[in-house]
């Protein structure tokens, strides 16, 4: 088989053409004056409505993603070690795609906001012990040395308006990469934020 027409590659970095203007930053790129929550890895931009989540393992104790609440939507966060030059999302996408599968979801691939995005739809236990269908979608973005992912749910799965508000607080999260060797795919550590001084 000769088959040389190579459209797709999984290794390419995957970003809105506009991320260094308009986000998600890296650590350079973002203004040093706005209030940052500093979450280790992570900075979030506070406003009005946004309830913030440290979800923490168990066995660890240390944090493994950052919830975030808001325009009634979950939009929960991880950051990523990435190599230089190529990207994670192309391979993140096949992985969690694979996931959803084995847990009897549905998954669809389609464009976005931030380039290619995963909708799917995961079975979960509700209250009465049945199981029901939830909307996520996928986001991810390969930065400078970094990766940052998004699980988007509640309104902003399926509601427009609600989106535009999510994927804005997804655009305005800073990555603080960090000068330390780490392996690609490992979580860039996060910490709990300090007590600001004014709210």
């Amino acid at each position: 088989m000769e088959a040389e027409e190579v459209a797709y590659d999984p290794t390419a970095k995957s970003a809105p053409a506009d991320r260094a203007q308009n986000g998600p930053f890296d650590e350079s790129e973002a203004n040093p004056v706005r209030p940052y929550i500093d979450l280790g890895g992570l900075k979030v931009l506070p406003r009005e409505g946004l309830n913030l989540r440290l979800e923490v393992e168990d066995k660890s104790k240390r944090i493994v993603a950052i919830g975030l609440d808001y325009a009634g939507s979950t939009l929960q966060v991880q950051p990523f070690a990435a190599p230089r030059t190529t990207g994670l999302w192309g391979e993140t996408r096949e992985q969690i795609r694979e996931q959803v599968r084995q847990q009897g979801g549905r998954v669809e691939e389609r464009g976005g906001p931030f380039g290619p995005e995963l909708l799917a739809e995961v079975p979960t236990a509700d209250a009465s012990g049945g199981s029901s269908m939830r909307l996520a979608r996928f986001v991810g973005v390969d930065g400078p040395r970094w990766f940052l992912r998004g699980v988007i749910g509640g309104a902003a799965a399926s509601d427009p308006a609600a989106a535009e508000q999510v994927e804005d607080l997804f655009r305005s999260l800073v990555v603080v990469r960090g000068g330390n060797p780490m392996p690609p795919r490992d979580l860039i550590p996060l910490k709990m934020p300090q007590a600001p001084g004014t709210a």
